[in-house]
């Protein structure tokens, strides 16, 4: 898996890119949560619940129906969050639903339950380029965390930062209160 520190690239670019006129704070910071809330499914190693199981790691967490039912969800406080329910319903859906497809960017694990509860299959992508993220934090602070941080830095966050210019750039002219074609 990235990391944790990875994960939040795709609401942070997202938010940022957008501005916090759509973005507000706090539905950032949600945002953010979301983007992480799918790795809450590692206390199933605690339960002696096996990683292959639809309750283990990178099981039913990790799938596009949770993502639905966790932006729905929050969508209930929107309000709270200083944002519209429906831009508070599809920020929190990418930024959960993100966190399943980086995930199956990754060289190590079983895959991802993406399409859980329709099936149980654990996908990756055919173009695996993430390092995997040790689970020990003792692996992770020796070489092959180094590693792990530069294929996040490189196939994340430089397309994070790439597609933060482009929404910053599309969304200027909304912002400053240009329209197309006036002066």
């Amino acid at each position: 898996m990235p990391t944790i520190f990875t994960h939040p690239a795709v609401p942070l670019a997202i938010g940022f890119g957008l501005g916090k006129d759509i973005i507000p704070p706090r539905l950032m910071a949600a945002g953010v949560i979301a983007s992480v809330t799918p790795d809450l499914d590692v206390i199933a190693f605690r339960l002696n619940i096996a990683y292959s199981s639809d309750w283990g790691h990178r099981g039913f967490t990790h799938s596009l129906a949770f993502a639905v039912v966790l932006a729905f969800l929050v969508a209930l406080v929107a309000p709270w969050l200083k944002a519209k329910r429906i831009t508070t319903f599809l920020f929190v859906l990418v930024s959960a639903a993100s966190h399943g497809l980086l995930d199956m960017l990754t060289t190590g694990g079983l895959g991802v339950a993406l399409l859980w509860p329709y099936a149980s299959e654990r996908m990756f992508l055919p173009w695996r380029v993430i390092v995997v993220s040790p689970l020990s934090l003792w692996e992770f602070l020796g070489l092959r965390g180094w590693r792990v941080i530069g294929s996040e830095l490189l196939w994340v966050w430089l397309p994070a930062a790439i597609g933060f210019v482009i929404i910053a750039i599309a969304t200027a002219g909304r912002r400053s209160g240009l329209t197309r074609g006036k002066r």
